[in-house]
This record gives C-alpha cells, structure tokens and sequence, in this order.
C-alpha cells in the first residue's frame, strides 16, 4: 500500500511540469505595447527613402519603429497602406471652431495632428475692451471669452479637450490693439515698451514667434521698425517672425524685402504665408520671387514660406476697400461707408491697382469674387453668389454693393477671391523650403458650420497636395510630401519630439491609403470631407479610427522654445 502511494505521488510530480508546460503553451503572452501598427510603409518624416515595418507606441510615445517584435494591446494592420508622423497645419484659423467643436473633423480627416494659429491676431494677450468687441463681433459661433492671455487661451483649449494639438504665435496686430486700439497710430517710446513686453511674456507662455498680417488694418498700420522691435523680443527667446505680407501682387518684391529686413535685423528666422503671386497682373513674378527669396538664403538667413493649394485665396471685402477707411476698427469703418463723400473717393480707390494698399478687388475682378459668410440671417442667402451677382441684383455698381454689404453684415463679409495661376502653385509644391496651410478653421460638415459658407481648402488642402499633386501629377515624390508636412515645419518651429516617426517623439502617427487620398470639397459645395485618411493617433490615442472621429480629445497645447525661458 506504501508503495503504490509513492508510485501515484511520483507521477503526479512528474506529470505536473508536463501539465503545467501544455498549460503555458495556450496563454498569449503579456502585451509589451499599447499599439503596434503593423506592416505599413514607413515615411518617417525625415524625407527619406520610405521601408516596410511596425511602429510600437506605450502611453504617449513612439518606442519602437521598424520590426517590431511582441504584442500590443491594439494590434492595427497597415498592410498596403502609408504610416507617417502627423501633419503640421503652419497656418489655422482653428481659434473658434475648436471651441465651438473640439473635434477638429475637417483636419483630422486629413492627418493633421498640430494646429498652428497667430496669422496676425492671436486670442490672447487681450484686455477687457477687446474682449467686449471680440463678443459683440461674433457671428454664427458664439462663447465666451474665459482667458486674457495667449497661454491662458492654450491651456483653456488643452482643458477643455481638442482632438489636435494646437500651438499659436503671438499677434503683431493683437498687441498693437492692446496698446494702441483700432487707429492709424505709431507708438510711443513707452508704447512700444510695453508692446515688447506683451511679446516678450507671449513668448514665455509658449508662442511660436511673432505673426504678422500686412494688409489688414489695423495690422497694416505697423511700420518696419516697429515690427522688427517686436519680432527682436521673439528672436531673443528663440522665435520666429512668419507673415502675411504687405503684398503679394502689384509689390511683392518690395514686400519679400520687408521681410527679409525684419529677419536680418531682428535675428529671427522668417517664414512668408500663403506664398502666391496674387492677381491677373503678378502671375508672371514667380521666378523672380523664388530668386529673391533663395538669395536670402544663399546669404545664411533662414527664409521659408507655406501655401495652400487652390487657385483661389479667402478672406473679407476688408481686402477690397482701403485700409484708411477702416481705420478704428470695423464700426467706424462702416459710418464711414455711410458718407456719400466718402464712398465716392473709396469707389474710386477700388477700382485702380492700391498705391499703398493690396487691392484684391483689383486683382479678382467683382465676377471672381464669392460671398461665403455672413452673420445678418437676411443677407445669408446670397452665400456662393459672386459680388457680380449680387450687384446685378440690386442694381448697382459692385464697388457701391461691396460697400453696403458690410454696413448691412455689420461685417468685414467672408470672400473667396480667384486670385492665382495653377502652374505657378504646381511649380511652388516643388519648392523645398516650402511647407502647407490651409489658411482655414478646422470644422465639421454639419451644425452652426453650415450657415455659411467655406473655401474648399478647409476641407481638403493636405489632402489635395498628396492626392492630385504627388500621387495623380507626380510633382514631388511621396517622401518628400510627408517631410513638408511633417519634419520641416517642426524644425521651422523649433519643436522638439515631434515631426518624425522616432522612438522617444509623441506619438502623432497618422495611417492613410496612397492611392486613395483625396479631397473631395469644391468650391459649388465646400462642406465635404477629405477620404483616404483611416486613423489618426494624437499623442497615442486614436482620434480617427477607419475614418471616422472617436470623440477622443487628447490634443496638447505644444509651447514654443521661449516657453518657461523668456523673461
């Protein structure tokens, strides 16, 4: 009996390592990751040649990329299809939309992880009186104003939840207005103190650099010594100045020049906005603006510039009357548009080429001029007519319907303008300095959005580069696209860890179909979606899964390198 227990014990030991080993054999081993995408072809952002391989992403980082060996708890096929970092919008007018709706459809469905605002004006710094005519101003998206400075305005964003990143430069326009107001004005000595100061704090809260906006009042107002005062400040904290310039017609080599000044004499790198050769007029100025900018260059100085890709710019009717009528902002603008007299001589004005105003009116022509926003309810049905239309209408001139628009808007009036030649944005997606924006909110298809109406690039710009102009036209290759949209603007904006598919950057990882992408929003109808983009990650979390938003919001407001060094 004592022997046949020792004879069971001794098979049971023996038998447990064997039970145990097939009981290992079916357990699937821990997961090292919290992602890995698998098999895509790699563009890492750099530029370089694109490989076959995994990326592996824990928490909010990239920690491997390449072969990726071990498991993740959300295992993604890529097979087929493109993996790259996310795209840099350079230029976003994202400040309300996101507000409004943080889920950053339009953009997001295109790839774009990091919005960068501050063409001109920025949300902060602004004092009590700007927020009152910033509310009083607002038209179909309406909030709060809960912040006084650029920083406060980020990090109210970055609470508040947004699907992208955001980042902003510091308006040159929204600090002359905090110290100066609307008019036509130069700063004091002590002005001006104060304004460097504003910039300075900017910058120590995270800005980009300084941005500035030439055209419109009361930006325009700004002389160059002013603006290389402020941009000097940004430059001091590592910034840049990046702008829309003076022209970008009748005297755009003047205005590169301007430009060129600042950045020399400030020290900051400079990049130009929505480079163009704006009006029927300009088109042939493209090789001539190229040399000019790559002679800077040459020299040591750092000149970039982005664009978008259309034919056709958006703004206000702002951009069709002169600057000295607007002077003191948008009501005194518009008692001043009352006055026979005075619309008489801005009539006048309007139809000559601008002496020291840029005159788009002049450049498109009343018939390639649509009307797409409006806050008066009544005037909302004349969105997608041309200011030809409409003046043909209620019988009269444009020049006096332009101007009677905005006194019954109570408005600057959203405006598309046809403005540009599509050989010379072909030739501009060539460039290697050059980076893209949309120049656009980033909004969603449905809602408050569509009581007005949109240029087709808040839809479909990055998506348009990489469908017509790298895959269909075969103007740049793929790699060379990602790294446009990707690795250079990070560098132009001195942000560290992101831009590149690298273990140790954030995980702003998008996954798209090459042969697919492609914007499909026109100009008849702006409000539709780029398709081809499948998942977007924002800091490691998926903000667009198969194509579709997931109502995550896991944006960040990314600082600028002054941010907690600038004082």
């Amino acid at each position: 009996m004592k022997l046949r227990r020792l004879i069971t014990r001794y098979m049971l030991t023996a038998a447990l390592p064997l039970a145990l080993a097939g009981c290992a054999s079916t357990q699937v081993p821990p997961a090292r990751y919290d992602v890995v995408i698998r098999g895509g072809t790699l563009y890492d952002g750099t530029g370089a040649a694109p490989v076959m391989g995994d990326v592996a992403i824990n928490g909010d980082r990239i920690v491997a990329v390449g072969t990726v060996e071990g498991a993740g708890r959300s295992e993604i096929s890529a097979r087929g299809m493109a993996v790259a970092p996310g795209f840099i919008n350079m230029l976003s007018w994202a400040t309300e939309s996101l507000i409004v709706d943080p889920r950053s459809q339009s953009d997001i469905r295109q790839g774009v992880t990091l919005e960068v605002m501050g063409e001109g004006w920025s949300m902060g710094p602004v004092n009590a009186k700007m927020k009152a005519d910033e509310i009083a101003r607002q038209g179909d998206l309406k909030f709060p104003i809960e912040w006084t400075t650029l920083g406060d305005y980020l990090t109210y964003l970055e609470t508040r939840g947004v699907a992208t990143n955001v980042a902003s430069f510091v308006g040159a326009a929204t600090v002359r207005v905090h110290e100066l107001g609307e008019g036509d004005v130069d700063p004091s000595p002590e002005q001006l103190a104060r304004m460097r100061t504003l910039v300075r704090e900017a910058m120590n809260e995270g800005a980009m650099g300084v941005g500035s906006s030439l055209i419109y009042a009361p930006g325009s107002y700004a002389e160059t010594n002013e603006l290389v005062a402020l941009t000097s400040e940004a430059a001091r904290c590592g910034g840049m100045y990046i702008s829309h310039m003076r022209s970008e017609g009748d005297r755009i080599e003047q205005a590169i020049a301007e430009l060129i000044e600042i950045s020399r004499r400030s020290g900051a790198p400079a990049e130009i906005y929505h480079l163009k050769m704006a009006g029927r007029d300009n088109h042939a100025k493209r090789e001539a603006v190229v040399r000019q900018i790559e002679a800077a260059r040459s020299e040591g100085l750092r000149i970039t510039a982005d664009m978008y890709t259309y034919t056709a710019g958006a703004t206000g009717l702002d951009a069709a009357m002169p600057t000295w009528v607007q002077a003191g902002g948008v009501e005194a603008w518009i008692e001043r548009l009352k006055d026979p007299a005075m619309r008489a001589r801005v009539a006048a004005e309007m139809k000559a080429p601008g002496s020291d105003w840029e005159n788009l009116y002049h450049g498109a022509g009343a018939d390639k001029m649509i009307l797409t926003g409006f806050k008066n309810p009544a005037l909302k049905s004349l969105t997608g007519r041309t200011l030809a239309e409409v003046a043909a209408m209620r019988n009269q001139s444009p020049e006096q319907a332009a101007m009677d628009l905005v006194i019954e808007d109570g408005s600057r009036v959203g405006t598309v303008y046809f403005l540009m030649s599509e050989d010379n944005v072909r030739e501009q997606v060539k460039l290697p300095w050059m980076s893209f924006g949309s120049d656009a909110a980033s909004q969603s298809a449905e809602g408050v959005f569509l009581k007005s109406g949109a240029h087709p690039r808040t839809y479909g710009n990055f998506a348009r580069l990489l469908g017509r102009y790298v895959r269909d036209e075969q103007l740049i290759p793929l790699e060379e696209a990602v790294h446009r949209l990707s690795g250079l603007p990070a560098r132009n904006l001195s942000i560290a860890e992101r831009g590149a598919l690298k273990p140790g950057h954030f995980a702003d990882v998008v996954v798209f179909d090459p042969a697919t992408i492609a914007d499909t929003a026109t100009f008849e109808d702006p409000h539709r979606y780029a398709v081809g983009m499948r998942d977007v990650f924002v800091n490691g979390v998926a903000a667009l899964r198969n194509g579709e938003p997931t109502g995550e919001t896991p944006g960040r407001a990314v600082r600028g390198p002054g941010f907690n060094r600038c004082n």
